[in-house]
């Protein structure tokens, strides 16, 4: 393959990466959340009382980032901020009940959005598509190990 090549696959991956943000933020908008709110939800569902920097790090966002979405989650009442009981210094984010209650609607959303993936591609290519993109992207972080995007 030429470069040229090489350059298709990336702007393809792309292509496909933009389309999906525009499916989430569809299937996300009766909710009245956006993909980046569920994913700090998601995030601090699966790390209950874990911090901002935590958070950042888990979503490769910045924390400026963490804290300007947890603000709209905090005001919805989907989450809610703690002072860590050891470092008075640190404050946790915690996933409320109501933000519990939200997220199993925003996943089910998201299980929906995977089976029309399955519906264009077919259920076999989209689990070789899956199973591609792991594999890319756990040889890509092996490449780059060392490396820390910021």
């Amino acid at each position: 393959m030429n470069d040229q090549g090489f350059n298709r696959i990336i702007w393809s991956a792309r292509r496909a990466g933009r389309a999906l943000d525009v499916a989430k933020e569809q299937q996300l908008r009766h909710l009245e959340m956006h993909a980046a709110h569920y994913s700090l939800l998601a995030a601090a569902s699966a790390h209950l009382g874990a911090t901002g920097a935590e958070l950042a790090r888990e979503l490769h966002v910045t924390p400026q980032n963490v804290a300007s979405l947890a603000n709209r989650l905090e005001q919805r009442g989907l989450i809610e901020r703690r002072p860590n009981p050891r470092h008075l210094n640190v404050v946790e984010i915690w996933i409320t009940d109501k933000g519990e209650e939200l997220l199993a609607e925003a996943d089910a959303a998201m299980i929906e959005l995977e089976r029309t993936i399955a519906r264009v591609l077919g259920v076999d290519e989209a689990e070789k598509l899956r199973k591609l993109l792991e594999e890319l992207a756990d040889g890509l972080e092996h490449e780059n190990r060392g490396f820390r995007a910021s």
